[in-house]
């Protein structure tokens, strides 16, 4: 498990669910973004936000395990999402997730489109576990 810290800049509006400094000490885990496919490759939720955000933090959650990691060391998540009117749905799935206390540092990014058009949303996770 990480030792992570969240330190308060100084000057800088309070994040609105997210931190704008997440700091550890570890090893390093890029978790490639993930999209709302489930293991056979097949898209979850075909215009569903809530649907394919579920599937997409459910791979997320796989990847980490796969790593050694959880959530719990997660310091920055990357959104690319389809439509901004999305992020209350994928807002939902990821505090399911997240410490809502203690959030991940993260970019949220209205995108013109994703390699399948049924995709609504990517994200990929930046994470630092101690060994």
């Amino acid at each position: 498990m990480s030792q992570l810290s969240y330190p308060t800049p100084r000057g800088v509006a309070a994040g609105n669910g997210y931190s704008h400094v997440v700091t550890g000490t570890g090893r390093w885990v890029a978790i490639a973004g993930q999209v709302a496919l489930d293991a056979a490759g097949e898209v979850v939720g075909a215009g569903d936000p809530a649907a394919q955000a579920r599937q997409v933090f459910a791979n997320l959650d796989a990847c980490l395990a796969a790593a050694g990691a959880s959530f719990a060391d997660v310091v920055k998540l990357n959104f690319y999402v389809t439509d901004l009117a999305i992020l209350p749905a994928v807002r939902v799935a990821r505090d399911e997730h997240v410490d809502t206390a203690n959030p991940p540092a993260s970019t949220a990014v209205q995108v013109v489109g994703l390699f399948r058009p049924e995709l609504l949303l990517e994200v990929e996770a930046y994470a630092v576990v101690t060994d």
